[in-house]
């Protein structure tokens, strides 16, 4: 998430209300999440875990619960809780907006656009030209649709990530402030959910195909070209690259990789990052000729115990 201006270290400091160690004037341009962060970003960390990795990612202001030593050419904001104060600056840059219409007047639809009844758009929201959103859509604010898209009955775009922190009081939400994009050409079932990220953008690139019943978790990206059978369940920061396919039931782990043109067949379980051009069946996931030769000889284990008790 890019805020509207640039803003110092010492205005972000006193939203907040942390202490921070830095130049007063230091620039800050945005925040994200670690997976998705740019230089000029702040990045949230509250684990000595991960520590090292936010401190040495492209954020140039780590948002940290200890006092450390701060790397050359960055800024630290020290906070008891990064979470919540992570969750304060979402508030603060973008905060939720009552819908005073079903579609909202700053909503802009393109050239030819068909928007069937009961549809609500939120504020903000680009939709381009040639497209087709069937009736009971919703499309929340700040989502992004380009030309020629296809939205069938039922899906949700927008809605927010499902990632929470376990506190003793209960289940702790952060707070969404993310988009949903697609690109030109896609198709997207009926009963679908897409949600947005949590700061950056859950992307569905050009031309990809999504069946009925198909979740999409946030900040995930989607290539161009590919195809989803019904009742996938994708999880949150999934990259699939270009012209992959997965077949029905499918589900991920999050934060993996699924290479260029890999096909996934039905039912399985994708628990690992795994490569292009092949395919690939079953939980745990292996390529599928090698998981089904090993369901082959599961057949004959019957066989096999019955001869060595008739020897």
């Amino acid at each position: 998430m890019k805020f509207p201006t640039t803003f110092t270290l010492k205005q972000i400091s006193e939203i907040i209300d942390s202490d921070y160690v830095g130049d007063d004037a230091f620039p800050v341009y945005g925040m994200n999440e670690i997976h998705v962060v740019e230089e000029g970003d702040i990045v949230f960390v509250d684990h000595p875990k991960y520590y090292d990795k936010a401190l040495a990612s492209k954020a140039t202001v780590v948002l940290i619960n200890k006092k450390v030593d701060c790397p050359d050419g960055k800024a630290l904001l020290i906070s008891d809780d990064p979470f919540s104060d992570f969750n304060k600056l979402s508030n603060y840059f973008r905060p939720f907006e009552t819908a005073k219409k079903s579609i909202a007047d700053s909503a802009q639809i393109g050239q030819d656009t068909v928007i069937q009844p009961n549809v609500f758009i939120g504020n903000n929201v680009k939709i381009g030209n040639n497209c087709r959103i069937h009736s009971n859509v919703a499309i929340y604010d700040n989502c992004i649709i380009g030309n020629n898209v296809t939205i069938h009955a039922g899906s949700v775009l927008g809605a927010d990530a499902f990632y929470y922190k376990n506190r003793p009081e209960g289940f702790d939400k952060l707070i969404s402030g993310g988009r949903v994009i697609l690109e030109d050409d896609v198709d997207i079932g009926a009963l679908c959910t897409i949600d947005r990220g949590v700061t950056g953008d859950t992307t569905i690139g050009k031309g990809t195909k999504l069946d009925n019943q198909v979740h999409v978790g946030h900040d995930t990206v989607i290539g161009k070209k590919c195809l989803i059978a019904s009742q996938t369940g994708i999880a949150g920061c999934v990259i699939i690259e270009d012209e992959v396919t997965l077949w029905g039931q499918v589900g991920t782990n999050s934060g993996i990789t699924i290479g260029k043109k890999a096909v996934i067949m039905g039912q399985t379980g994708v628990t690992k990052s795994v490569s292009g051009g092949k395919s690939y069946f079953g939980t745990p996931i292996e390529e599928s000729r090698e998981k089904l030769k090993q369901l082959a000889y599961v057949k004959k284990i019957p066989g096999i115990i019955e001869k060595l008790k008739n020897n």
